[in-house]
């Protein structure tokens, strides 16, 4: 069943070899003149990249600031930091230098300059935004598709409460890619973002109501394509075809593409529940989502078997039997097993998580938003469902 959509996915790409250096270039053409350079960790500066992208922006003609310390789960602390350092200095153009975590507190800090007030509103769902300074991005990581979507997710360390915002106004206007960038990154983290790619995509496939059927292909061919690569960058990091298929699909699995057509934007409930994992335990992202899918799975697969007995078919090679309900638990199992075969965790003991009945009460009153939303497009999630996905999530 195919439903109306509106495509809209405006960012520039840049893609190959040593395309960093083009950086000061595009950034004149979108009419930047002082740019805040946003990055995370002293690898940045170790690597060379920094140097490199002062030195085209110099040639450009452009004024810079600085601002580094962006974590996984990015604060608002630093947020506030960048907003209050982009005002004092004049900037106009916010350039951030990784992956999405940084993509993310640019989007932020882009937000908090465009509007007046206090940004975390927009993230508490008590204002909306009516724009956002300009952003582009040199990727480091492919994991989280910021890059190309309009999406961001900030923890608020008062309370721990780990918020998204969508708003097309935060879309990069441009997004460097040069597969060459993700070469050191340590495996934990390359696993990471290959979980996270899926996830994207795996949330617009398990919708209530049907998907087009070219968007289910588009789907299923990112998705093997992860599970073809993913594993093989294990052994060989340095792989240019195999860092370059992972780095354009997490782009794609996040920018639309994959939802066009379909009957909702996506259930999204696996990653509303990680969201408060990792507001309240500081988690990986995907290592989050690895932990917390198969007790979400074989919580809902029940709603409609057959769409789960489809994607073991069209995703993992599985036999189809005339039972649907047994093809449906393999092919959670097959998803189980993959992210396993990555050195992801499947629950959350192996995440290194103990959560007390306690604390999982709280995330789950945190997901619904303290009593104010349900969760879940495949199946509707009131706070006892996620209750009980925590809980059969614990082994």
């Amino acid at each position: 069943m195919t439903s109306d959509f509106t495509y809209y996915t405006p960012t520039k790409v840049v893609f190959g070899k040593n395309t960093e250096s083009q950086v000061g270039t595009l950034i004149k053409e979108f009419k930047g003149k002082k740019v805040l350079i946003h990055y995370g960790s002293a690898s940045a500066k170790r690597s060379g990249l920094l140097d490199k992208i002062i030195t085209s922006l110099i040639q450009s003609g452009l004024d810079y600031v600085t601002l580094g310390g962006v974590v996984p789960n990015p604060r608002l602390s630093l947020v506030h930091e960048g907003i209050a350092l982009c005002k004092q200095e004049g900037v106009d153009f916010l350039l951030a230098v990784g992956g999405g975590s940084v993509i993310d507190s640019c989007k932020a800090i882009g937000y908090g300059l465009y509007n007046e007030g206090e940004v975390w509103d927009f993230y508490d769902r008590k204002r909306v935004v009516n724009g956002c300074y300009p952003i582009g991005a040199i990727l480091t990581l492919a994991a989280a598709g910021s890059e190309m979507s309009s999406s961001s997710v900030i923890t608020n360390e008062e309370g721990d409460l780990k918020r998204g915002l969508n708003s097309d106004t935060s879309r990069c206007r441009f997004a460097i890619m040069n597969p060459e960038l993700t070469y050191t990154l340590p495996p934990y983290q390359t696993m990471c973002g290959a979980v996270d790619i899926m996830m994207h995509t795996m949330e617009r496939y398990f919708t209530a109501k049907g998907n087009m059927f070219i968007t289910d292909g588009l789907a299923e061919a990112l998705l093997k394509t992860v599970i073809y690569y993913a594993p093989k960058l294990k052994n060989k990091p340095d792989d240019y075809e195999g860092r370059a298929n992972l780095m354009w699909a997490s782009s794609l699995s996040h920018n639309g593409l994959t939802s066009a057509g379909n009957s909702s934007p996506g259930d999204w409930a696996p990653h509303q529940l990680e969201h408060e994992i990792g507001g309240m335990f500081d988690v990986a992202h995907g290592a989050g989502l690895s932990a917390i899918w198969n007790s979400w799975a074989t919580y809902v697969y029940a709603n409609n078997p057959s769409r789960f007995a489809n994607f073991g078919e069209k995703v993992f090679d599985l036999p189809r039997t005339k039972n649907v309900e047994a093809d449906a638990l393999a092919a959670i199992e097959a998803t189980k097993d993959f992210f396993a075969s990555l050195d992801m965790p499947i629950n959350l003991n192996q995440l290194g998580i103990h959560p007390t009945e306690a604390q999982i009460v709280e995330m789950a009153e945190k997901c619904t938003f303290f009593g104010k939303r349900t969760l879940g497009d495949f199946k509707t999630l009131g706070k006892e469902d996620l209750i009980a996905i925590y809980k059969n999530a614990e082994k």
